[in-house]
């Protein structure tokens, strides 16, 4: 894989600076965008891979209940439907994609659509639903859309500051970007980190004056939820487990299950894999099979016994207090 990354050097080159040349034109007002009467806040990241978009668009709308209707609007990635469509009793994950799908599967009383034309998904909740504010999910990149307030994400142990242009690394858009950012969240953090490491990584992010920089860890649910009902984790020391996971990057998880002392086969699948038949049918050869939130909904049903391992975001220094008044600011804003 490094050895394809290097090769790949001079595509790389080539991808920036069409990067560079689409955002130029956009800060020059020569590719239109839009700005809504709905207060919209995004949320996103300049890299490829997981950076934990999912659980910071539930943080917002677990919080969300003195804030008035929220929704969600997502690409809703993977999916089999085309077009604009909002979650309703009787819709299933293939129509609304893996994450979207867990959202409302979670908030059944948060407004949840996909449409990848952000502009006509925005149009259309505000015509049908007028919510007060609307969350992007996955859109830091979707310029054609302005936003009232962003959050950008990016990964402790892959900051944007020391990647690279794709195919060679991981960016998808360009460092210079996150100057958009009202704040900037630093995911998959240490619990332990530091005042002196967080201060580090501010003065290598080099905020703006106006930016607010925020940092976070990985907590894992210790109850399970799943087919038979609530276990422990703990109880899962006693069993043999097989973990499942279709996600970007399931090393944390497979270190934290490590540091509880459980044993346990890994089988790993691209991120948003839906599973075949043949796959599913290999699953219930296993005693018990253990999954991430997100491929559970494409799993749920399939499998005599299933189980999933929640995880949330826990903030820093009262982090969450700064994503909230976000949030309130963004409603209030004129």
């Amino acid at each position: 894989m490094q050895l394809l990354r290097k090769l790949g050097f001079p595509i790389s080159l080539i991808y920036a600076l069409v990067v560079y040349l689409r955002n130029y034109l956009y800060d020059l007002g020569l590719l239109p965008s839009k700005a809504f009467g709905t207060k919209t806040i995004c949320v996103g990241n300049l890299s490829v891979g997981g950076t934990g978009k999912t659980p910071m668009i539930e943080f917002f709308v677990a919080n969300a209940k003195e804030q008035g209707r929220i929704a969600v609007l997502s690409r809703g990635y993977g999916r089999k439907s085309k077009g604009y469509l909002l979650a309703k009793p009787g819709i299933g994950v293939e129509d609304l994609g893996d994450e979207p799908f867990q959202i409302y599967k979670k908030f059944p009383k948060a407004f949840v659509a996909v449409d990848a034309d952000r502009q006509n998904g925005i149009s259309i909740l505000e015509e049908t639903v007028g919510p007060d504010i609307i969350l992007l999910d996955d859109a830091f990149q979707h310029r054609k859309v302005r936003c009232n307030q962003y959050v950008l994400l990016t990964s402790y142990s892959n900051l944007y500051v020391d990647d690279w242009y794709l195919p060679s690394g991981n960016l998808r858009d360009s460092k210079r970007e996150a100057k958009r950012a009202n704040i900037i969240v630093v995911t998959k953090c240490p619990s332990n980190l530091s005042e002196s490491e967080q201060q580090r990584i501010r003065k290598k992010l080099n905020p703006g004056p106006s930016q607010r920089v925020v940092f976070s860890f990985l907590e894992y649910e210790t109850t399970l939820k799943g087919s038979s009902g609530e276990i422990d984790l703990a109880e899962l020391k006693n069993r043999k487990v097989t973990l499942v996971t279709g996600i970007a990057n399931p090393k944390q998880l497979l270190s934290f299950l490590s540091s509880q002392e459980i044993e346990f086969e890994h089988l790993a699948y691209p991120d948003h894999h839906f599973f075949t038949e043949k796959e599913i049918a290999l699953f219930n050869t296993k005693e018990m099979v253990l999954t991430t939130e997100k491929d559970y909904v494409r799993l749920e049903g399939k499998i005599k016994d299933l189980h999933y391992i929640g995880i949330r975001h826990k903030f820093m220094n009262g982090g969450e207090k700064v994503l909230l008044n976000l949030m309130g600011e963004s409603i209030k804003a004129p």
